[in-house]
This record gives C-alpha cells, sequence and structure tokens, in this order.
C-alpha cells in the first residue's frame, strides 16, 4: 500500500512539473484564428533546427508568436508578416526558401549532384567494358592457342 501511495505522490510531483506552451490568444473571428495556425505552422523557428514554430518550445517561438497574433489583430495581411519575419531572420524561418541566386544550389543541387554521379558511373562502365574488351582481344596467337588447351585440360579434369 506504501508503495502504491509513494507511485501516486511521485507522479503527482512530476507532471506538475512537466508544463506544454499552450498559448491563449483570443481572436476576432475563426478566420483570424485560423490564419494564425496557418503561419505559425509554415514558419520555422529560428532557433530549431527543422520545427516550426508552433511546435517548438523555444523563447524565441514564444515571442515569435505573440507578435503573430499582435500582427494580426493590427489587420497586417499574411504576406505583410511573412516578409516582416523574413526581413528580419532571414529565409531560414521559410520552409520553401524563394528561388534565387543564393538558393539555386539548395532548390538544384541534389538533382545536379544525382545527374553528376549517374555520368560518372556511366564513365566507369564504359572504362571497363573497354578495358576487359581489350585485354581479350590483346591477346597474340600463340597464347590464344595456349589459353584454349588449359581450358580444354580444364574441362578434361572436372569431367573425371
Amino acid at each position: 500500500m506504501k508503495a502504491w501511495i509513494s507511485i501516486a505522490l511521485l507522479t503527482v510531483v512530476l507532471a506538475g512539473s512537466v508544463q506544454a506552451a499552450i498559448d491563449t490568444y483570443e481572436f476576432d473571428s475563426e478566420a483570424d484564428r485560423q490564419r494564425y495556425r496557418t503561419l505559425v505552422e509554415e514558419l520555422r523557428c529560428p532557433k530549431c533546427q527543422n520545427q516550426n514554430i508552433a511546435d517548438s518550445d523555444a523563447p524565441i517561438a514564444m515571442d515569435l508568436r505573440e507578435q503573430i497574433f499582435r500582427m494580426l489583430e493590427k489587420g497586417e495581411s499574411d504576406q505583410q508578416i511573412v516578409d516582416f519575419l523574413v526581413s528580419r531572420y532571414g529565409d531560414f524561418v521559410l520552409y520553401k526558401p524563394p528561388v534565387t541566386g543564393r538558393t539555386l544550389l539548395l532548390w538544384y543541387g541534389p538533382a545536379i549532384f544525382l545527374g553528376a554521379g549517374f555520368v560518372l558511373l556511366g564513365f566507369i562502365v564504359l572504362r571497363r567494358r573497354g578495358s576487359s574488351a581489350t585485354a581479350a582481344n590483346g591477346l597474340s596467337a600463340d597464347e590464344v592457342q595456349r589459353l584454349k588447351a588449359l581450358l580444354n585440360q580444364s574441362s578434361m579434369d572436372n569431367k573425371d
């Protein structure tokens, strides 16, 4: 019985220390609430590597959620909010950064490297095919006769 009481007490103490980041913002309309959810889910937390603002518990993510709420309350458009965050934190806050000179490698690099790998693989295969064909054709007539004799002798030994 004491063990159960100890477990229950420990559970209550540990559960009290766990706090989730819950935003309690009051919106004028359901459309504003939906715009808020869309924005915080499509923008990346500047501190976290791959987490959106909605899911991050980082202090900066909490500040950004509050900033987005205030900007929505002022009546700013989604594009104005995104532009503000991009001007402040760079294209990193966007999951889909725009195609610019700085992001060309990000957008097209994987396809370029994959294509270069296939071209390199093709050259290697062609070179090996060419070298094996040259080695087989580079034998003199005497060497070809000796090779045939060895192969015939080997096949005779295997039959026995």
